[in-house]
């Protein structure tokens, strides 16, 4: 089978990087990366500058275009269908001009990765998101995750997932994300997967298991999802665990403990003597000291009910024995959940670099310097997954690849 990729939601290629540091000879042959609204498509730029642009099956350019306007039939045939897309309101509702009875939210970009499986049939697909998607919404929790698989196991696919800490595997960052790999259910790697039961394939022989190694579980929470997905809309909830597995509706979960591995730690990726834009000024400290510290505020909601918003302290600075926490879009601004680190050149509270944001998230050193202003390379990076864990994926995957037809 061949090693073919198509990357919807880009970004800057974190997903192609991790692939390529592989070195298994994987191939990107289509991808899409369009923020909507910026005048400027920035990390269609970064993307671009560092992998070049890619052609649908017409000969066309349409990787910087709304995908939700893309042919998918034009979309070139890949083994693989991999990308990190928002975590929304995955809900549906009627339509009498769908041939379906339903149709997704517009604007929310599943539906788009939906519309791509179904298609070009890819034997595999690797998804990123925010780790509550697992939990959401608030008020019908499981339903979007359920909905997501609902339709995956409609199209013919199973499903093995992972909420994973990138710092307890070794990466820089504090990072928490759910990552979703789906199978088609006619592979070779199928088959082999109908001989375990979701307790094994949990703790060892699954994807996930083997990619993210586990102290075992010894049972799983059981579910079943809904066909119909308008009733999934209406009624459907499950508790999620952090791992789990899905395979003809059936639904096999539970909370899973890593088997750590030393991570790398802030002071390890910080650079020394940066630029004196970075430094935080005089006038500025009593702000940071602010934000960072503990308060309690009397505030009035809405409904005009009185309450007391309370927070703890963050670190301030951050330390450098520890990984990073997780990085926001927000990073490098005058926000509470900025980094900020004490230099080991001059001993002065600064924020990050570009380039320790690039580290954090286990991209090359100057990857988004690609003519981008500062600010956006933040955006970037805090838009961005962090690269080891697809490339432990990867190895885990070629394997699978080599074992099919």
């Amino acid at each position: 089978m061949e090693k073919t990729i198509c990357e919807l939601f880009a970004g800057v290629g974190g997903f192609r990087l991790g692939f390529d540091k592989a070195e298994s000879g994987w191939k990107t042959v289509w991808f899409s990366q369009w923020e909507p609204g910026a005048k400027t498509q920035w990390a269609n730029q970064c993307y671009v500058q560092h992998f070049g642009n890619s052609e649908d099956m017409n000969g066309e350019i349409h990787t910087c275009e709304d995908i939700s306007t893309v042919d998918k039939k034009t979309i070139p045939n890949h083994t693989l269908l991999v990308g990190g897309f928002p975590c929304q309101d995955y809900s549906v509702a009627q339509s009498l001009s769908s041939s379906k009875g339903i149709e997704g939210k517009k604007g929310v970009l599943w539906w788009q990765i939906r519309d791509t499986i179904e298609v070009k049939r890819p034997a595999f697909c690797i998804f990123e998101n925010v780790d509550r998607l697992l939990k959401s919404p608030a008020s019908q929790r499981g339903r979007d995750f359920g909905i997501i698989l609902s339709c995956l196991n409609e199209l013919g696919y199973s499903v093995e997932w992972r909420v994973v800490n990138a710092a307890e595997y070794g990466a820089a960052q504090r990072r928490r994300r759910v990552f979703i790999f789906a199978y088609r259910n006619d592979t070779e790697y199928a088959n082999e997967m109908k001989e375990y039961d979701g307790v094994v394939l949990i703790n060892e022989d699954g994807f996930m298991a083997k990619a993210f190694p586990i102290e075992p579980v010894d049972k799983c929470f059981e579910g079943e999802l809904v066909s119909d997905l308008l009733e999934m809309t209406n009624k459907f909830s499950f508790d999620f665990k952090s791992g789990g597995v899905m395979r003809n509706g059936k639904i096999y979960t539970n909370n899973v403990v890593p088997v750590q591995e030393e991570p790398i730690l802030l002071g390890d990726i910080l650079q020394s003597n940066v630029d004196e834009s970075f430094y935080i000024t005089t006038e500025k400290m009593s702000k940071w000291t602010y934000l960072k510290g503990a308060k309690k505020i009397n505030r009035v909601s809405k409904t005009g009910h009185e309450y007391i918003f309370s927070e703890g302290p963050i670190a301030f600075p951050d330390s450098w024995d520890k990984p990073g926490r997780t990085m926001l879009t927000s990073e490098s601004t005058l926000n509470r959940s900025t980094h900020i680190v004490s230099d080991p050149g001059t001993g002065r509270l600064r924020t990050l670099t570009p380039i320790e944001a690039e580290r954090l998230q286990g991209f090359d050193d100057d990857w988004t310097n690609s003519g981008m202003p500062n600010r956006m390379r933040f955006f970037c990076m805090g838009n961005a997954l962090v690269v080891p864990m697809i490339t432990r994926m990867t190895k885990v995957l070629d394997d699978i690849i080599d074992s099919e037809q």
